[in-house]
């Protein structure tokens, strides 16, 4: 079991049922799923920015990565349906907190200048989405097969109702937000 998932299992569900002023175990919010999604608007032009794409996020999460398609054609982007223009992982139970671990205590550290995560990421139904602008801060990334640095995006899907409990979900699993 991942280490992040007993500690909530064991620990933190119950602080947070008497946080939250809950009154039933089932009401207690916690982590559906995690989705990691690259965008490559220069995937079209160069196939070969996608390819490396698909393998760096396929290291970073440890699952195998499904390549995102253009829904319609835009014109002044040289864009045409179904052209292939990002990449992506969803990630549940297990992986998804064990993916959470290394990013809140692996990762997120190793940004330059780094506060915290914004407060403002959630959707106001307990979902947090943050963007990470380069993929080199996860350490499964090698620097020397890297051929340009790219973005993601990470959400956190969660069961809670509100961004209140979203919040008490991510802070007491260790998310640095600022203040």
């Amino acid at each position: 079991m991942a280490r992040l998932m007993e500690k909530y299992r064991t620990e933190l569900a119950p602080k947070l049922m008497g946080d939250l002023q809950l009154k039933n175990v089932m009401q207690v919010p916690r982590v559906d799923k995690v989705v990691v999604n690259m965008g490559l608007g220069e995937a079209i032009q160069n196939i070969k920015v996608l390819e490396s794409a698909v393998e760096e996020l396929g290291l970073i999460t440890g699952q195998k990565t499904v390549i995102t398609r253009a829904k319609r054609s835009i014109a002044q982007f040289k864009l045409r349906e179904g052209m292939p223009i990002g990449c992506m992982v969803t990630l549940r139970r297990e992986r998804a907190y064990e993916f959470l671990d290394r990013l809140i205590n692996v990762a997120l550290p190793r940004v330059r200048d780094f506060k915290g995560v914004s407060p403002k990421g959630f959707d106001g139904r307990g979902n947090y989405t943050m963007g990470i602008q380069e993929q080199i801060i996860f350490p499964e990334i090698d620097l020397e097969k890297i051929d340009k640095v790219k973005g993601l995006n990470v959400t956190v899907v969660t069961s809670a109702e509100n961004d209140e409990g979203g919040r008490a979900l991510l802070s007491s699993l260790g998310m640095p937000f600022r203040k």
